[in-house]
């Protein structure tokens, strides 16, 4: 009997998920929340979670180009993840500013990432959504150089974007509450 639990033991080990996998987190603590919750069943994107192996291996990639905005005389900070968390800051207060001059922006489930200097605003987004003037809006923000949209009206197409995975992760999914009020 030993001999059979010493062979199936680790073949049961390498079935089942480890404690010690290799969890998805947000490594480089990008600014990362969820903006509105009305579209039911809209998939949580998977943001700026990433294992310990792609951290690595964009290791030289993020530091180079956070590097090179304030290289090339783009920007007064000498690295563009240093706008980051003003960026978040101030698209929360542009968001208030919405809430009361285009309410009809909160017909959405979306969450917002912002990565040197850059938002990713992704999720669904009710059909007649105004997404033209949300966007317009969102460019607004002080010093944000590009804004990417990745929203669908149409989930049963599929979403624009990598969806987030908690069983993989071993981690819970983002609470499904706005957090703008």
């Amino acid at each position: 009997m030993p001999t059979i639990a010493r062979t199936i033991l680790p073949a049961l080990l390498l079935l089942t998920p480890s404690a010690h996998a290799d969890d998805l987190q947000n490594r480089g603590n990008d600014p990362f929340f969820q903006i509105s919750s009305a579209v039911a069943n809209c998939p949580e994107p998977a943001g700026p979670r990433v294992s310990e192996a792609e951290w690595k291996r964009d290791a030289h990639h993020r530091i180079e180009h956070g590097n090179h905005c304030w290289l090339e005389g783009r920007c007064r900070l000498p690295n563009a993840f240093a706008y980051d968390a003003e960026i978040a800051d101030s698209a929360r207060r542009r968001l208030q500013w919405l809430s009361a001059n285009l309410p009809a922006w909160r017909q959405s489930t979306l969450w917002v990432t912002v990565w040197q200097r850059w938002v990713l605003v992704q999720g669904c987004v009710a059909p007649g959504f105004p997404l033209a003037s949300f966007m317009a809006a969102m460019r607004e923000v002080p010093d944000v150089e590009r804004l990417i949209d990745q929203t669908t009206a149409h989930t049963e197409r599929g979403v624009p974007y990598a969806r987030f995975h908690p069983a993989t992760s071993g981690q819970q999914p983002a609470p499904g509450r706005a957090t703008i009020p």
